[in-house]
């Protein structure tokens, strides 16, 4: 038999002898708490409550007297649905006023978002169908309503940016902390001496800067034109009114061949020389660069990230561990030259008139062991991973205990202990003899051989060398996943050389900017980004200034110190005004 409370249905005396309602209930509960002045866990136990909750009820029910209204506790009735707040009918109105544009409930959340009206879908959905609106039909690219064709507004055509006095607000007012570095190290020297291809209205240096913008700001996709080609600061990034749009970057990479590359990385390292951060030893390695369209003239290369081999284009990159700068990159890598990349790296740094490096790190399938007998000859020390077959391995660990040494090697959280065994071989292929260094205790089930001609550096420190040889695999997952090496839009096609090219760009100036940030010296670009170059700005031009008024952030203190430095660098492509950096007193 159901319950009474269930059905509704009450004599009068059980309506008042057993409270149902929850504000009957409360009522029932205080007038006994202060009136009959009963104990608080008798009462909360009479009327099915906790103590806490009776004592809950109790402070409630004193501050709404104190207030002057205890009639909307118990007497007021609460209506169905969202509780009426205030500005409901001007928000009901302007939900209204959107539905009849035809825009959908997300649509018309975003435009509420923007106006600072934060109110929820569901809470849209029930205002449009108590308008009696119906659901919209299903919308595809080719029917769009000619209400929203004229919603959109057409992006202005990409020029050089004017003398003139201007003020605006940019969603991105970080990125005009590159320009400072570019001038600093010569940057658009280098630019400038690359041979890179102009337009009839966007000369060279804006060009490429204007490129190099995009890389900087993280974009996904270069084909959402909403998010970049309409806002003015990463325009004047690159003296211009706005960036160029997106069809203006495919045709403009199809111009830039590959020797123009060549001449602009060599240009490059000339920077890094003069600066002192192309010194140490040189990291090599390669990474796949995948291929979502048509890929049937390229090769299947491994891809680590996906765990498989793909139709990719087969990338190589060289990174200084010391400094974090990427002095060379090269996307024309085939199957039958991979193995000469290392002594076309070391002619790439002779034909562009430097010494070249003294000092190359790779792993064991980057060459052969004859080209590091050619290494040898040309008196440039390598350091390297040599494969362990089953004779090897046995060999190893055949030795008797007596054969190895304990080292203790520094590492990222202090210093570890490994056993290592020295020996000096002849590998295959390699006439000249090399030092090998066999290690166990690393965690690993097979013990790990480096092999090298260096007889004269201590093991622990070649150990701690290679080490730092994964940092190029992280500078290649940061190239990847921020930089978005292998994203390109299926919409743009951007010639893979260039957009290598010009990530390596990207990359080197988030390393420069670090440098400059005390305590970020080794964090990322995405850290740096997220921390410093993500956030908006006020942007007055007037006279020899430029001032960027930046948003109030945890980091902005350090970040104004650190640009003291560059207060009264010119910087030629604005008109040779200077840039002023300052906070804003609102985040």
């Amino acid at each position: 038999m159901k319950n009474r409370k269930e059905t509704g249905k009450f004599t009068p005396e059980e309506f008042f002898a057993s409270p149902a309602i929850v504000q009957q209930r409360q009522y029932e509960a205080l007038r006994a708490f202060f009136v009959e002045r009963g104990e608080a866990a008798e009462v909360a136990r009479r009327f099915g409550y906790t103590v806490m909750t009776m004592y809950s009820l109790v402070r409630d029910f004193r501050r709404s007297l104190a207030a002057g209204n205890p009639e909307k506790l118990f007497f007021a009735a609460a209506g169905a649905g969202r509780p009426v707040r205030m500005g409901a009918s001007e928000c009901e109105a302007m939900i209204i006023e959107l539905r009849g544009q035809q825009l959908s409930v997300g649509d018309i959340k975003i435009r509420l978002d923007a106006a600072g009206v934060g109110v929820s879908e569901s809470y849209i959905w029930k205002v449009v169908s108590q308008a009696g609106f119906g659901r919209l039909p299903r919308r595809v690219a080719k029917r769009i309503s000619e209400q929203e064709q004229r919603q959109i507004l057409e992006a202005p055509v990409s020029v050089l940016r004017n003398a003139g006095a201007d003020e605006f607000s940019t969603s991105l007012g970080g990125l005009l902390l590159f320009a400072p570095l570019v001038v600093k190290y010569g940057i658009d020297k280098a630019i400038a001496a690359a041979g890179y291809p102009g337009t009839k209205t966007l000369p060279v240096l804006n060009s490429v800067l204007a490129v190099a913008a995009l890389k900087l700001s993280g974009f996904r996709r270069y084909s959402h034109d909403d998010q970049w080609c309409m806002d003015c600061g990463p325009g004047l990034f690159a003296g211009l009114n706005v960036l160029p749009k997106t069809a203006w970057l495919s045709s403009y990479s199809f111009r830039v061949t590959r020797e123009m590359n060549i001449a602009f990385l060599k240009a490059m390292n000339a920077v890094w020389r003069r600066a002192g951060l192309a010194d140490g030893p040189q990291s090599l390695d390669f990474t796949a660069i995948p291929c979502w369209g048509d890929g049937f003239h390229l090769e299947n290369n491994w891809s680590g990230k996906r765990r498989e081999a793909l139709k990719s284009i087969q990338a190589a990159l060289a990174h200084s561990p010391d400094t974090g700068i990427i002095c060379y990159g090269d996307a024309t890598v085939r199957h039958d030259d991979e193995a000469d990349v290392a002594l076309e790296f070391l002619d790439f740094h002779r034909q562009g008139g430097g010494a070249g490096p003294s000092y190359l790190v790779f792993d064991s399938r980057f060459t052969t062991y004859q080209n590091l007998g050619r290494l040898n000859e040309k008196g440039v020390k390598f350091l390297t991973i040599r494969r362990r077959g089953r004779g090897i391995v046995a060999e190893i660990e055949a030795l008797p205990p007596e054969a190895w040494k304990n080292l203790r090697v520094e590492c990222a959280d202090g210093h570890r202990t490994l056993k290592v065994h020295e020996s000096n071989v002849v590998l295959r292929g390699c006439e000249a003899e090399v030092r090998q260094i066999a290690i166990t205790g690393h965690g690993k089930i097979k013990p790990a051989l480096l092999i090298t001609n260096d007889f004269a550096t201590p093991a622990a420190q070649l150990i701690r060398t290679y080490t730092r040889r994964w940092l190029v695999e992280k500078s290649i997952s940061e190239q990847i996943y921020f930089f978005h090496l292998n994203r390109p839009s299926s919409s743009i096609v951007i010639k893979v050389d260039f957009d290598l090219t010009m990530s390596i760009l990207a990359h080197n100036l988030y390393r420069l900017l670090a440098r400059e940030l005390p305590g970020y010296e080794q964090c990322g670009a995405e850290t740096i980004f997220n921390k410093f170059v993500d956030n908006m700005a006020t942007i007055r031009c007037e006279g020899s200034e430029v001032e960027v008024v930046l948003k109030k952030k945890r980091e902005l203190p350090l970040l104004l110190e650190a640009e003291r430095e560059f207060a009264n660098l010119e910087i030629p492509w604005l008109g040779n005004r200077r840039l002023v950096f300052s906070g804003a007193a609102i985040s």
